[in-house]
């Protein structure tokens, strides 16, 4: 279990100089390493820290992706001033409510928050408002955004790497595990501190705030439909048949998954319903021996992946899968639109160019900018008249936040129109 503290965290610079070269190694947490909270006293005695700190909270979690299918929490990171670094095994004690109690309406820190909100959502942990260390970098034009070479640029420290791929699920978990996942709240706050003086000096401070708050005030994402089309080398598949029997044994793979809370790709990769699709084997011999089903475990297996080719192989025509859009917002690829519409693909230029012009004078990533799907769904079908109140209507059902509208809707609005012709400019002179 962890107990109440003084804040013993690293002397840190605000400077980025101090980075580079000159960055010194943070090999342990300066509390050293908090115990496991893995039982309903030690998380009402780590509650009751955290209720008695001061200041932000930093929060992170561990999951196991590309090991179980679920993307649930299985290590939560919780460090706050005053309170010290609290690890919280959140299979043991699934239920955090108290640990919601005991912050309250303080500010969340988090690198990447949307990566980590939905599962620490689902053991009670919401936060009021954040900040969110990653998009701040975005905004502020850094480069590289990962917590590692953040802290290094920002505050001059180096951290450990080497376990963000690790399978967490594991039990009980290392002593070296431990240690990296401490470090990773270990200075999240004085990060947050550093950067804001950063977005302030720049002018970007209420853009940054829009952008948490909508992070916090974001619903649950809906799954997405007909997540298999999403099967890496689909591309490659042609026919509607085909398409179909990718289906199919996505289909089957995911059900096998889910059942045993196993990675997808651990149980068939996307790379040998590709090649099983391609090959159309004509029994299950055929299909095992194809260089990608070479090992003994998909061999046994086998059956399970031809029965899913010959479920596909045997539906009607008019229940085989569609091609769509490579955005799957109905749209075509950018890369084909001067074929389906000129007009358009010229007007995505004009677009794309302005925009890029107002993200590089405000040194930030374009797409920070404005969502590009956003700007392609209004380039595709522009509003008649392309007044900056139609186009600033579009931007904000669309979701844009009001800092984005201001500086985007008046650009897009203009480079909606055709640009007058040379034949138009010389009628326009001599008239």
């Amino acid at each position: 279990m962890t107990s109440t503290v003084p804040d013993s965290s690293p002397q840190v610079s605000q400077d980025p100089s101090s980075s580079g070269e000159h960055a010194r190694p943070l090999l342990e947490p300066s509390e050293g390493i908090p115990s496991v909270v893995v039982d309903e006293v030690s998380l009402r005695i780590a509650a009751t820290a955290l209720a008695a700190g001061t200041g932000p909270v930093a929060f992170d979690a561990e999951r196991a992706s590309g090991y179980r299918y679920s993307q649930r929490a299985y290590l939560v990171q919780i460090r706050r001033r005053g309170s010290g670094t609290h690890l919280i095994d959140p299979i043991a004690v699934p239920d955090l409510c108290a640990v919601q109690d005991a912050v309250g309406d303080a500010e969340w820190v988090l690198h990447a928050a949307s990566q980590d909100l939905p599962c620490l959502s689902e053991v009670g942990l919401r936060p009021a408002t954040l900040f969110d260390t990653e998009l701040a970098g975005r905004l502020l034009g850094y480069e590289r955004v990962g917590l590692g070479i953040m802290v290094e640029k920002v505050l001059g420290f180096t951290l450990e790497k080497g376990h963000s791929a690790a399978d967490w699920s594991t039990r009980p978990l290392p002593e070296p595990w431990l240690r990296y996942a401490a470090l990773d709240v270990e200075l999240l706050v004085e990060l947050r501190d550093a950067l804001e003086v950063e977005l302030d000096e720049q002018g970007k401070l209420p853009f940054a705030r829009e952008e948490f708050a909508a992070i916090a005030a974001a619903p649950p994402r809906e799954p997405r439909p007909e997540l298999w089309r999403r099967t890496s080398g689909i591309h490659r598949v042609r026919s509607r048949r085909q398409l179909a029997a990718v289906r199919s044994m996505w289909t089957t793979r995911d059900r096998i998954a889910r059942e045993r809370d196993i990675a997808p790709g651990r149980i068939l990769p996307d790379s040998a319903i590709i090649e099983a699709v391609l090959n159309n084997p004509a029994d299950v011999e055929a299909l095992t021996r194809l260089p990608v089903f070479s090992g003994p475990r998909l061999r046994r297996s086998g059956r399970t992946w031809f029965s899913a080719l010959r479920e596909a192989a045997g539906l009607p025509e008019d229940a085989l899968p569609v091609p769509t859009a490579a955005g799957g917002d109905g749209l075509p690829p950018p890369n084909r639109w001067a074929d389906r519409d000129p007009v358009a693909a010229a007007r995505l230029a004009r677009v794309r160019a302005r925009l890029g012009t107002i993200a590089a004078e405000r040194t930030m990533p374009v797409e920070n900018l404005l969502e590009p799907a956003l700007a392609r769904r209004i380039v595709w079908s522009p509003p008649q008249p392309a007044t900056v109140e139609a186009v600033t209507r579009l931007l904000c059902d669309g979701g844009a936040r009001p800092w984005q509208v201001e500086l985007t809707a008046g650009p897009i609005a203009g480079c909606l129109p055709e640009p007058p012709t040379r034949d138009d400019t010389a009628d326009a002179v001599d008239g």
